[in-house]
């Protein structure tokens, strides 16, 4: 039997369960019977596991309602406390209501009620005859008759006419005494050169020299044309009534060497 024999020499361990109940009684006598948490150690895992979460929740809710019956007080305050406020409202306004109402009442009243006359006071009464007017005597009357509601306009008043002639000499002698207004002009001019060999310096020097009651020489600069060459822009303020565009023209185009045209660039009134 070579098969039984191969048996005979493997390392098999067949007894194993028998070993192991006589190993699980040893410790049973050795400790007394196992509880039925050890015997079933997965099953009693998932049990704590399922109860752990039962108290929590069961905490939570019972916190959760603490915290809403906590919410739920100081919402039942706070509506007590605006009815209260409401009805005290709702009183003031009837108050308004009921004051308003004897007002109309009191001012219909006064309104339908007749004009009473002044109460006697000791016991006389008012005197209700108009003021008797003083009599007028005769020269009055004559007076009056001969008043003229029509009377002839030459007949002026002198007083008043010297009144007035001696206002208006005052106030001609009021005005007179006034500085009267300069009307000026500020006016800037284009000075333009013969050519870029100008000597711009020199050409400056000759616009300024020019000199007229009336005119102020102001800020200048050179400004580029084209071609290497450069035109002044000279600024002046002018007396309108002494000074015109014609004149300052006329008496920069008298330097021939440096200057070749002079135009006006911008023209404003002061």
């Amino acid at each position: 039997m070579p098969g039984v024999d191969f048996l005979a020499h493997e390392r098999i361990w067949f007894d194993k369960p028998r070993y192991d109940e006589a190993e699980r009684r040893f410790y049973e006598r050795k400790n007394g019977p196992a509880p039925p948490a050890q015997q079933d150690s997965g099953a009693n895992s998932i049990l704590q596991d399922i109860a752990r979460a039962r108290e929590n929740i069961q905490k939570s809710l019972a916190g959760t309602a603490g915290s809403s019956s906590a919410e739920q007080g100081e919402l039942l305050t706070r509506m007590k406390n605006l009815e209260l406020e409401n009805q005290s409202l709702h009183k003031v306004v009837e108050e308004l209501r009921s004051a308003l109402s004897k007002l109309e009442s009191r001012v219909y009243i006064l309104e339908k009620r007749p004009v009473t006359h002044a109460p006697a006071v000791n016991g006389t009464a008012p005197n209700k005859t108009p003021p008797a007017h003083p009599a007028k005597n005769k020269d009055e009357d004559q007076e009056e008759d001969d008043f003229d509601l029509f009377g002839s306009d030459d007949e002026v008043d002198e007083e008043a006419e010297r009144i007035k002639e001696q206002r208006l000499q005052e106030y001609a002698a009021k005005k007179a005494k006034k500085p009267a207004l300069i009307a000026k002009s500020s006016i800037l001019l284009d000075v333009k050169p013969w050519d870029d060999e100008t000597d711009m310096a020199k050409l400056e020097e000759c616009v300024r020299s020019v000199k007229v009651d009336g005119l102020l020489w102001g800020a200048s600069k050179l400004v580029p044309v084209g071609y290497g060459i450069k035109k002044l822009q000279i600024n002046c303020v002018v007396e309108d009534d002494k000074v015109g565009t014609d004149l300052l023209e006329e008496e920069i185009t008298k330097f021939e060497d440096y200057v070749q045209s002079v135009d006006v660039a911008a023209f404003n009134k002061i």
